[in-house]
């Protein structure tokens, strides 16, 4: 059955009435959760409606930023699909904590009323952002550490993350993928490659500016290594090897190019003349 809108619950601050977070069952059913935090009245529940988004048409509210995130990490919108311009602005930042999200101004308030519950508070992220499989749980995925990976984040079937590996929202695997490096915002990887175990790939909010980058099918970023160009399919950066758009690059036939020119080619193999 196809819907129009989503139903999620949300948690707001009792006394500003901030949007802390919105949680959008797959069900689309009105799901209500409690916490410590509810019950001690620092934040407050409700339900909220929210159409489905249009594409092209940036989010008006946390509400609909959330229900964005939600899309994002359902596998319903590709990264780099969905306007979030804005995303950033409309989102509170949050304690996230083991009785509930409060702002991170009320910790001290929680902690104190707190004293009569049998519970030691934990404070294990401030973000704008939750971690993704406190809200989405996706199938056939396995995930090592789920504090590395954020509500928005993209893993499709067969994907692994590692206990290193760091996948941000609005990126992520477009097939069976190894994530052992870090998945920056705008960032896609193809089906069966590799990103090893300390690498980075350049994003939109890291260095990339509007620069989107991207690895194809069956590549490899070896371990300790980094791209800030796209790579296409079958290709190979080697271990410890950082190729950055104004990295001079030898080809074969000996002329020096700028790795941007490279860009998105498939079958190369980058390495330093060692």
């Amino acid at each position: 059955m196809s819907h129009t809108a989503r139903t999620g619950h949300r948690f707001r601050d009792a006394d500003s009435g901030k949007t802390l977070d919105v949680w959008f069952p797959r069900s689309n059913e009105a799901i209500a959760r409690h916490c410590l935090a509810e019950k001690l009245g620092l934040i407050v529940g409700d339900f909220v409606t929210v159409p489905l988004p249009s594409p092209e048409v940036p989010p008006a509210s946390a509400e609909e930023a959330y229900l964005r995130l939600h899309l994002l990490s359902e596998l319903a919108w590709r990264p780099n699909t969905l306007n979030l311009e804005g995303l950033f602005g409309l989102l509170n930042n949050v304690a996230w904590t083991s009785v509930g999200p409060v702002l991170p101004a009320r910790v001290l308030e929680l902690r104190v009323k707190l004293q009569h519950e049998a519970h030691h508070l934990a404070v294990p992220s401030i973000d704008k952002f939750p971690r993704m499989t406190d809200y989405v749980v996706p199938e056939g995925v396995r995930i090592a550490d789920a504090d590395r990976v954020r509500l928005g984040a993209h893993l499709s079937p067969g994907t692994t993350v590692m206990h290193e590996g760091f996948v941000n929202f609005n990126a992520g695997t477009l097939g069976e993928s190894m994530v052992e490096g870090r998945v920056t915002p705008g960032v896609v990887v193809g089906r069966n490659s590799d990103v090893g175990a300390g690498a980075s790939i350049m994003g939109t909010l890291s260095g990339g500016g509007k620069q989107v980058n991207s690895v194809g099918e069956r590549s490899l970023i070896g371990a300790n290594a980094g791209i800030g160009i796209s790579l296409g399919d079958e290709c190979i950066v080697e271990a410890g090897l950082y190729v950055t758009a104004g990295s001079k690059v030898r080809t074969p036939e000996g002329h020096v190019v700028k790795a941007k020119d490279l860009s998105g080619k498939s079958g190369l193999l980058f390495r330093r003349n060692s």
